[in-house]
């Protein structure tokens, strides 16, 4: 197919990200006039088979949207459902939580960072060829990746889709000496994990921007993890955020269909929004442990709120390590701290209502609400995951990195290509890993219009 004074290109599937995705990619007289991100991975239907469940088996169920990234799913579930139930849970059983999000942090930022993100900047195709010229830092990925799964094989009860964790609470806690046998490996994770965050920060960034505004969610006084207040850094704010309340979630961030994806697309307030690692640093960093920052100031990143905002998403790699950096310090501070709770779950007995639970869940804040009847059953569901708020600013990037290309100068195919799968990796967009290398289709034509 010829088109005049237009190019195409279309990636038929993009590799090294979490899923099934393809790229379409319109050039009309030197203008980057479209670019789309297409998900065309089956629909799920979990809101729908949610309905009519007990309010017990969200947890469970919802673990199962994703293997990469299951306690993200169950906490902001079971927060929720103890929320509509009017039940807060005890100190003790919210720490432990923390814990094994801890363990999925540090094995889905690590994952993403040696295996699917590193290749891109060390010149590789893949993770087999970067063992090749880098075993050593493989390896140290792989041995990080390892602590973080023996936390939530421990906690959880197994690695995958873990089964452990329940409204309430858990269905068994450990005992001290139990849960201090994880400490030996993850003195060893703290040691690596320093050593990712200097290598990653030794890597060539192409000068970028995301001009979408920032949303994170907040808890005074730390790093927030599994619970938080929704919070907005605007891009043209001066560097003042702005919070509301979590119940107003989806009033504030709206989801609508788009025709080339079946994934939804979601906009703050009318405007494209990034969450994950960029935006929980630059809402949250000041609050890391002063190790932590130290760490990040030597790897570029300033300082925030005073330092300037890192919105280069090619430095997002960096944000990521810094952020195992932190799980790691924050899991042997939480074992160090831990007493067993005096029982292993608080009852959580079912009534009406309407809850909302929100985490931040690797690539960004994962919001779930439940609506119940009297007998606990859920006649509502609505789950909001991160990439359906990012893709709209995945978009912008797509075309920003893809003009500016154009405008330093020409550009084949194949190094367009790379390029754009370079811009979708930063955002490790959660559709389960491919396997496979791109297949592209490209259409070229010249001329004075296009039809």
């Amino acid at each position: 197919m010829t088109r005049r004074g237009a190019r195409v290109l279309r990636v038929g599937a993009l590799a090294r990200v979490e899923g099934e995705a393809a790229l379409r990619l319109m050039i009309s007289n030197g203008t980057v006039t479209e670019a789309r991100l297409r998900i065309y991975e089956p629909p799920r239907f979990f809101e729908a088979f949610l309905r009519g469940r007990r309010h017990t088996e969200p947890p469970d169920l919802t673990s199962r949207v994703c293997g990469i990234c299951p306690i993200a799913s169950q906490t902001s579930a079971c927060h929720a459902v103890e929320d509509a139930c009017g039940v807060t849970v005890d100190a003790g059983l919210a720490a432990l939580r923390r814990l094994l999000y801890c363990g999925e942090w540090i094995e889905s930022h690590t994952l993403h960072i040696h295996l699917l993100h590193a290749p891109d900047f060390l010149g590789c195709d893949d993770a087999i060829a970067l063992s090749r010229t880098h075993r050593t830092d493989v390896e140290r990925g792989l041995r990080l990746k390892q602590a973080g799964n023996a936390i939530v094989e421990f906690l959880g009860g197994r690695a995958i889709h873990p089964v452990n964790m329940r409204v309430g609470g858990f269905h068994r806690v450990p005992a001290r000496t139990e849960l201090r046998r994880l400490t030996e490996r993850l003195r060893q994770a703290l040691d690596d994990a320093l050593e990712t965050v200097a290598w990653v920060a030794g890597f060539d960034f192409p000068d970028a921007e995301c001009d979408a505004d920032l949303l994170a969610l907040n808890e005074p006084g730390t790093y927030a993890i599994e619970r938080g207040t929704p919070t907005v850094l605007p891009h043209d704010g001066g560097g003042r955020t702005w919070a509301f309340p979590l119940p107003d979630f989806t009033t504030r961030v709206i989801e609508e269909q788009v025709r080339h994806s079946t994934a939804l697309q979601a906009h703050l307030d009318g405007r494209r929004h990034l969450t994950g690692a960029l935006a929980r640093y630059a809402i949250s960093g000041h609050q890391l442990p002063p190790t932590v920052r130290e760490a990040a100031r030597a790897a570029g990143l300033a300082d925030p709120p005073s330092g300037t905002i890192c919105r280069n998403p090619f430095r997002s790699i960096v944000v990521r390590a810094v952020e195992v950096l932190y799980a790691v310090e924050e899991a042997l501070r939480l074992i160090d701290a831990y007493e067993p709770p005096p029982r292993p779950a608080k009852d959580v007995p079912p009534r009406a209502g309407v809850g909302h639970g929100a985490t931040e869940a690797p690539r960004g804040a994962l919001y779930h609400r439940y609506t119940l009847d009297a007998d606990g059953l859920v006649t509502e569901a609505c789950l909001v995951p991160p990439t359906s708020q990012n893709q709209r600013a995945i978009e912008e990037d797509l075309r920003r990195v893809v003009q500016d290309r154009l405008r330093h100068g020409g550009a084949t195919d194949a190094e367009l290509t790379r390029l754009c799968e370079r811009a979708i990796r930063n955002h490790d967009p959660c559709i389960s890993c491919s396997a496979h290398f791109l297949d592209l289709d490209v259409d070229r034509s010249r001329g004075r219009g296009h039809r």
